[in-house]
Order: C-alpha cells, then structure tokens, then sequence
C-alpha cells in the first residue's frame, strides 16, 4: 500500500469520526491523537487512533462521503456491541480467508442491522472479530438456512488487516 499523504485530524473531524464510529459500533473512542493515512492505490483510507490502526474509512464513490467503521483490529481491541453478526466455529475459516458470509453459518445478528449497512463478523466461542462485511439483508433475515448475507470487505489477514506505518 502506498501512502499519499499523513496528516493529524481537526477536533471537528475527530467529533465527526468519533459520532459515527459510536452509531455504528457501539464504541465510543476516546484517543489522545487521530492521524489520516491516506493511501494511493486502495478505495479505502486509515486513521490511526492513538497509533493503531483502528478505523477505515471505505470510498463510498463520487456522490458520497466515505463511511468510517472500526478495522478487524480495532473492533477486537474496543470490542463492538451493535451491527455485529456473530458465525459459528464451522464458518471461522471461510470468513478468515475473505469468503462472504452465507446464511447457514450465521447464529446471531444484531436486529438493527439494515441492508446495506456495514456489520462486524465475530465467531461465537470467543467473540473474536473476523472480518468486516456489509448486509445483503436487514439482521432480522440474516440467519436461515440458505443464501448469502454479508459481503466480506476486509478480513483477517489482508492488506488492510497486515497495514502498517
């Protein structure tokens, strides 16, 4: 990943972040320092929060602002408690390679999720973060017995998850 530029947030911009990181997540981030990396070559942006890279910040296209969500590090170190879906022990290693997530390995959703939304993908033994996805259907639809549900966006092991400065 090529760095474009670094640069330290505003206040306004760490309240901004910080606001929509909570309504997501459930996580109210606290850091002492805030600072952009903006990457060249990827549809995505990183803001390290008190040096971790905690949050992306995924391009949402021309039209749009980009959509700022918790990184699968920084979901496991502050620990989400809305927008989650949590799978069972036989979808851990699909999820962990980058595979959508399909209907029959899910055995919980956050029943606020909406299509389209951005979810954090646990597994259920120890509630670890696998991978950052985003709802084909509203949480309430999402377990069942046949379909996918999740698009996987970032997952253990990628460029964004191996990111460092």
């Amino acid at each position: 990943m090529q760095v474009k530029s670094r640069h330290h947030l505003r206040a306004d911009e760490i309240d901004d972040l910080e606001t929509e990181i909570e309504s997501r997540t459930g996580v109210e981030l606290d850091g002492d320092t805030y600072e952009m990396v903006e990457l060249g070559d990827e549809p995505f942006d990183v803001v390290l929060v008190d040096g971790d890279p905690d949050v992306v910040r995924f391009d949402a296209g021309p039209d749009a602002d980009a959509e700022a969500f918790l990184t699968v590090q920084g979901a496991n170190r502050h620990g989400p408690s809305a927008g989650v879906v949590t799978v069972d022990a036989g979808a851990i290693s699909f999820v962990s390679d980058g595979a959508d997530v399909m209907r029959p390995g899910i055995v919980e959703a956050d029943d606020d999720v909406a299509e389209g939304d951005l979810v954090t993908i646990a597994e259920e033994t120890h509630g670890k973060v696998l991978a950052i996805g985003r709802a084909l259907v509203d949480g309430e639809e999402m377990p069942g017995d046949a379909g996918k549900v999740v698009d996987s966006i970032h997952h253990v092991g990628d460029d964004l998850f191996e990111f460092a400065v």
